[in-house]
């Protein structure tokens, strides 16, 4: 009950407003600082990774947090930027620089970004959206072609 109500609050406006300026600050310090065991809300309720990217122009690292789907040894993670009309900037770091690392429950791992064609995410949508439930809500709001990244252990 606790996960779905946490779920269904942040695909609403104001949940969406919490995330995108309270939890996306904190929650990757607090998952990193936990190995993985605590969000802002508590316990994760979905699958969850602290995504660490080189910035496209700074060249610095930026950490965020993202739920993923598990492809079997792979991690799809979704650009949906909460059906907002513009891509994240983390999509466009891994764009320009697909290398990079997640933070998982206990375990940090190098990865290696490739963005999906239309038809391999077709493919693998279905089974993002029974995992991550919020991308039904994020997917009505936006007409954008959501990108989705696979990322394979380096």
């Amino acid at each position: 009950m606790y996960s779905r109500f946490v779920n269904w609050l942040s695909a609403t406006a104001f949940g969406s407003w919490i995330v995108k300026h309270l939890a996306s600050r904190v929650d990757p310090v607090l998952f990193k600082a936990t190995s993985g065991r605590l969000t802002m809300t508590g316990v994760p309720t979905l699958p969850m990774l602290t995504l660490t990217t080189s910035g496209r122009k700074s060249g610095r690292p930026r950490d965020t947090q993202l739920a993923y789907h598990a492809d079997g040894d792979d991690f799809l993670v979704v650009a949906s930027a909460m059906g907002q009309e513009r891509h994240p900037d983390w999509s466009y770091n891994l764009l320009a620089k697909p290398d990079a690392e997640v933070q998982l429950r206990g375990a940090r791992v190098r990865v290696r970004a490739v963005a999906l064609a239309d038809d391999e995410k077709a493919r693998v949508w279905p089974a993002i959206k029974r995992t991550i439930p919020q991308m039904n809500v994020y997917e009505q709001r936006t007409a954008r072609n959501i990108r989705v990244f696979r990322l394979s252990r380096a």
